[in-house]
């Protein structure tokens, strides 16, 4: 399945930075680091399970988000570029 993946962690708190430090590196291990706290790629049904478990090791429910957008394959999904920075890392994939 082809996934993308936002996260919002609540920074208020000096904790925050152990967070957002901890669920960057957990998403760099499964996807590819899109945009600030945007993250893409093809998952397998398990890697997205796991994904999941660890994400939910570091999530702060009351104070954190995360939203998985789930696709059957990513040429069901059209990619428009605005603004100054039209780089898809993702081009090179074969």
């Amino acid at each position: 399945m082809y996934v993308i993946l936002v996260y919002d962690i609540n920074l208020e708190e000096k904790e925050g930075q152990r967070v957002l430090r901890n669920v960057f590196k957990t998403c760099k291990k499964y996807l590819i680091h899109i945009q600030n706290s945007v993250f893409e790629g093809e998952l397998l049904e398990s890697q997205a399970i796991k994904l999941k478990a660890e994400l939910d090791k570091y999530i702060r429910e009351d104070k954190d988000s995360v939203i998985l957008f789930k696709s059957r394959n990513q040429r069901w999904l059209d990619k428009e570029f605005l603004g100054m920075i039209e780089d898809d890392k993702t081009s090179n994939f074969l």
